[in-house]
């Protein structure tokens, strides 16, 4: 059957294919996904706007409105390949469904080759995604259309953390370092006091704080939404990141943030940021951040990361301040600044200006790319 016959089906068909999708959805849960009926409303609601019979359309449509997690990914490849492909590919994963199966218009998914349904031709398949994924990752954030933003998303969920770490106090046993009085005794003791070995121990590692100040004002508003995201990844991924917004107040969103689903964090923050797209007060706001909370040890041998454009309204005398304060308290500061990246910028801002000799990198914030090099910098730290 041709895409364009596929069109033509009865009110009937469409039932059943409707049902098929619904019926997947259930199998996706079996698999051990987070189903809910929002995420099932939004699958049917973007395959409404795509064509149905495109394995790749149904495949991404599922792909970024029923998968909250990077774990999920894995999971709903299987379980895709076993519902829309049972014949070519044996289940990898065992999904218990008792519905019936889906119609042979939408079991049949292949992609198009040239227009028509043809045979799924993988490693073109992957060349194609993979470069359009390399070319959306140096994209601007503010010029990305509505589909791409959407790819994005994925993108961004799949991004790889590796927290900054510190010194801890505590010890642990190791091959080289210094002695280790009381393993080494204990281990006379079970040998009838003969010291055979010398212990050794070593300094361990833990996570060290980072601290995200993410201006929401009306001049980074392009970038707001996909800022708030990359938080999300952070926050969900690390212990002890903490993340505000800044503009005319100080908002706190880390709990809003902690939550598994992308869509209800950025949700649950949007309704708690009272001055989204408004005016900036960087000084002010950054003062209230360090009576309130950089001083009570928040702040205090962290990375603390600030992304915005440094336009301030108020005196920039108070913004130079108040990064002098911070400097004192946290380990690192990275200000990330999305026109850093284009060409021609020059950092003439009056706010850029008085807190560069504060700063430890300046770095741009405009693209994937750029983030991805952030979490570098971080982990460097």
């Amino acid at each position: 059957m041709s895409v364009e016959s596929g069109y033509s089906q009865t009110q009937h068909s469409r039932g059943d294919a409707v049902e098929g999708l619904v019926a997947f959805t259930s199998a996706l849960r079996h698999a051990g996904l987070g189903i809910t009926t929002d995420r099932v409303a939004a699958f049917l609601t973007a395959l409404d706007e795509l064509d149905v019979t495109s394995r790749v359309q149904t495949y991404w449509a599922g792909r970024l409105t029923l998968c909250a997690d990077p774990d999920d990914i894995g999971r709903y490849d299987a379980a895709f390949d076993a519902w829309f492909e049972p014949r070519r590919r044996g289940p990898s994963v065992e999904v218990r469904d008792e519905r019936k199966p889906p119609p042979s218009q939408i079991a049949a998914l292949t992609p198009e080759a040239g227009g028509q349904q043809g045979e799924l031709d993988e490693a073109p398949t992957l060349r194609v995604a993979a470069s359009a994924s390399e070319v959306l990752r140096h994209r601007d954030l503010a010029e990305l259309t509505r589909a791409e933003r959407e790819h994005l998303r994925a993108l961004l969920a799949l991004l790889r953390v590796r927290p900054p770490l510190r010194p801890s106090r505590r010890r642990h046993p190791a091959d080289r370092g210094s002695p280790d009085p009381g393993r080494t005794l204990r281990a006379a003791l079970r040998n009838h006091g003969e010291l055979r070995e010398l212990r050794r121990r070593k300094p361990g590692v833990r996570a060290r704080k980072v601290v995200l100040l993410i201006d929401v004002s009306g001049s980074m508003a392009p970038y707001a939404d996909t800022l708030l995201r990359f938080a999300h990844v952070l926050v969900r991924r690390t212990t002890g990141t903490e993340a505000f917004t800044v503009g005319t107040r100080l908002t706190r969103v880390t709990r809003e943030l902690r939550h598994r689903d992308a869509e209800r964090a950025l949700s649950g923050a949007g309704r708690a940021i009272p001055d989204w797209s408004g005016g900036t007060r960087l000084g002010e706001v950054l003062r209230a951040f360090t009576d309130r909370w950089g001083q009570r040890g928040v702040a205090r041998g962290a990375v603390l990361v600030i992304f915005s454009d440094g336009w301030e309204r108020g005196d920039p005398t108070l913004l130079g301040e108040q990064l002098a304060r911070l400097r004192r308290l946290a380990h690192r500061i990275v200000w990330v600044n999305p026109h850093a990246g284009k060409d021609g910028y020059a950092p003439v801002q009056g706010g850029i200006v008085a807190v560069l000799p504060y700063l430890d990198e300046l770095l741009a914030g405009h693209s994937l790319a750029t983030l991805e090099r952030l979490l570098e910098v971080m982990a460097r730290a």
